[in-house]
């Protein structure tokens, strides 16, 4: 009885803080439903939902102190829910087959890919044969060819190859297409022939008058600023990044600038800072209107229309949605005579973020932006609490800019080494080097370029803008430079980043001593990181590539083709070779007949049709992987093209073998939903 008396003292205790808890049920609800191997029946949700309620009907007739778990279990069970529903939304055809032809359809987005090739994404599809209840309502296609300059609304030909989204590139990887499957995209390709347009942009919808707006701002911030500043600068004031070099994206990349590209909450909440800090002075300057009107809830709107201005233009980007949704909510708290920045605006925006898209759970961006946020929110508010200062009143800004670098950078490494496979060593002094110049220079020029902008005179907010974006690539190349500024690190099994985040949230979110219990998983979770295994084989699903783990690291056995999935590879083994490199570890480099000898096994990659027919013999104990279909007798175990489609890439450990197929489960984006569409062709 003691024992209960001290829990339920506790959970009273937590009464006051529980909206914080909110975001984190939810979470829990939807993370359940994103790692069930089984896609549930359409009428488990309504027994979820069903279960929801009646949760909450028991929890108002429970004494307060136990009643908010039945409403923890309620808001879990509603995220599940939302989760699916959310998914069924988002059905819409997928490419059933390799398809190559004539391709058209009405180019809808414009970014560029890991090749640094232009892409394009297109929606009112049209593909040779295809009937129009299998044909996708939206495909990305990268560009190798020549094309005529592509603007949005534009209807365009060429033709190409098309396939379905790819899956993992090994078992429980990254799933392409669950991302796009709530991206729309129904097939993925590349052309290496000449585009042309079928048709001009024609007047329509808003959102392609907006997108077309977008082409033409991008457009002048090229003609202003040539080369990686403009494409720097048409990327953080519209969202474009087609015009900058994937050698600068490297580089932001490893000096852990690459944040900053993206329109995201910094940019956001640097904007409507400004906004308001400039509305609130210029207000306050005119003493009449300073005495008669409320200057802070005039300032906050007018940093929400700049804002949602900003969101508009930047092309709705998930992670500008998520980011507008936070600053939306810090200014209603400012409407509403709240406290604008606390974790309670950070839970609500969270909330909001959950409930339109539960997939961003998932993703680097939602977990990177609320980490950050939440811990930057929790410290200093703590600090403020306290009362402890930092310092005189000229070295406060340095120093809430140097703890603010450090809070950010600390919350994110875990994460962004999860989903990146890197640690950016010097991060913090490229960060401390370059954000306050994003926030004193390059946003404020470009509210100056908008607002010169009717006088033909933007050029010159955006001439200063580019001497701001040219010293952060200058740090980002300085600091990229560096002897050791790029670490490699393993990817964590899936359940490292949950552990971490729950133990992170209770030694926040918690009050009382009890806090100090989340550190315990914290520990566990980055200790099992530690010692995370990576598996012995990998093998391609195309049978193109195979990866054998040795002392050097992964040995492949081919130093060119199937480049993405060696990338992968090797990153997530936290090794920091090339595939050439990586490829010379073999013992046999060279031929295509290559073996290798494991410690009970021996291993054969057999490439091409002349190799197969030097393959001699199938005895036990023998891996055959071919890139050709094999008609052998004996007891080997054999993965050609024919098997490979049906299992997807593969992991092998001592004698167990993992299936990316079996790994995925049955999914609404899974093809073992209907597994003959594999082997269909177009009709």
């Amino acid at each position: 009885m003691r024992v209960l008396a001290r829990v339920e003292a506790a959970l009273l205790a937590q009464r006051g803080n529980l909206l914080l808890w909110s975001p984190v049920c939810l979470a829990l609800g939807i993370g359940l439903y994103f790692a069930l191997p089984q896609e549930p029946e359409r009428r488990a949700y309504t027994g979820v939902v069903l279960l929801a309620f009646g949760l909450i009907w028991i929890g108002r007739k429970m004494p307060a102190a136990w009643a908010p778990l039945t409403w923890a279990l309620a808001l879990a069970a509603a995220g599940f829910a939302v989760a699916g529903a959310r998914a069924h939304r988002m059905a819409a055809p997928v490419l059933e087959w390799r398809y190559h032809g004539p391709i058209e359809g009405r180019v809808v987005g414009l970014d560029r890919s890991a090749s640094d090739a232009l892409r394009v994404t297109l929606d009112e599809v049209r593909l040779k044969g295809v009937l129009a209840v299998r044909r996708p309502a939206r495909i990305r296609l990268s560009l190798h060819g020549d094309s005529v300059a592509l603007m949005p609304g534009q209807r365009i030909m060429t033709t190409g190859h098309l396939s379905p989204p790819q899956g993992p590139v090994e078992p429980g990887g990254y799933d392409f297409r669950r991302h796009a499957w709530f991206l729309g995209l129904g097939a993925t390709g590349y052309t290496r022939n000449p585009v042309v347009t079928a048709a001009p942009p024609q007047d329509g919808a808003a959102g392609l008058r907006v997108a077309a707006l977008r082409t033409a701002i991008s457009g002048r911030v090229l003609a202003v600023l040539p080369g990686d500043v403009g494409g720097f600068g048409a990327a953080v004031t519209t969202g474009d990044r087609s015009a900058i070099s994937q050698d600068a994206v490297d580089v932001l990349r490893v000096s852990n600038l690459a944040h900053l590209l993206a329109i995201s909450g910094l940019h956001m909440g640097l904007l409507a800072g400004f906004v308001y800090a400039a509305m609130r002075i210029g207000l306050s300057l005119v003493p009449p209107l300073a005495l008669r009107i409320p200057v802070r809830k005039i300032s906050a709107l007018f940093a929400l229309v700049a804002a949602s201005g900003y969101l508009a233009l930047s092309g709705n980007s998930v992670a500008t949605e998520r980011a507008f949704i936070m600053v939306a909510v810090m200014m209603g708290a400012v409407l509403v005579d709240r406290r604008a920045i606390s974790l309670r605006a950070v839970a609500v925006a969270a909330i909001v973020v959950l409930c339109l898209r539960p997939e961003s759970l998932l993703s680097p961006g939602f977990q990177m932006s609320f980490a950050a946020t939440t811990a930057l929110v929790a410290v200093f508010g703590g600090l403020r609490d306290v009362g402890i200062g930092l310092g005189p009143a000229w070295l406060r800004p340095t120093a809430s800019l140097f703890l603010a670098s450090t809070v950010a950078g600390l919350a994110t490494a875990p994460i962004g080494a999860a989903h990146f496979n890197m640690l950016a060593h010097y991060g913090l002094l490229a960060n401390v080097l370059s954000v306050p110049v994003m926030g004193a220079v390059v946003i404020p020029a470009a509210v100056l370029a908008v607002v010169l902008s009717p006088l033909g005179l933007e050029w010159v907010g955006l001439w200063i803008m580019g001497r701001g974006l040219n010293w952060i690539l200058g740090v980002g190349e300085w600091v990229a430079g560096m002897v050791g500024a790029r670490g490699f690190v393993a990817s964590p099994p899936d359940y490292v980043l949950p552990v971490l985040a729950l133990g992170a949230l209770w030694l926040i979110l918690w009050r009382g001593r009890g806090r100090w219990a989340g550190i315990l998983p914290m520990i566990i979770a980055l200790s099992l990181w530690g010692q995370v295994q990576r598996p012995e084989v990998l093998v391609a699903d195309t049978g193109g590539l195979v990866g054998v783990m040795t002392e050097q690291g992964r040995a492949l056995s081919r130093d060119r083709g199937s480049s993405f999935i060696a990338t992968v590879w090797l990153e997530n083994d936290g090794d920091g070779a090339d595939q050439a490199a990586a490829a010379a570890r073999w013992p046999q480099p060279d031929g295509d007949l290559r073996r290798f000898r494991l410690i009970d096994r021996e291993l054969i990659h057999v490439t091409g049709k002349r190799a197969a027919q030097r393959l001699d013999g199938c005895h036990a104990n023998l891996i055959v992987v071919s890139t050709v279909s094999l008609d052998l007798t004996g007891e080997c175990d054999v993965f050609d093209p024919e098997r490979l489609r049906l299992t997807g890439s593969l992991a092998l450990d001592g004698g167990t073998v993992r299936t990316s197929v079996e790994m995925s489960g049955n999914r609404l984006w899974s093809p073992t939903r209907n597994p003959d569409r594999r082997l269909a062709k177009s009709q």
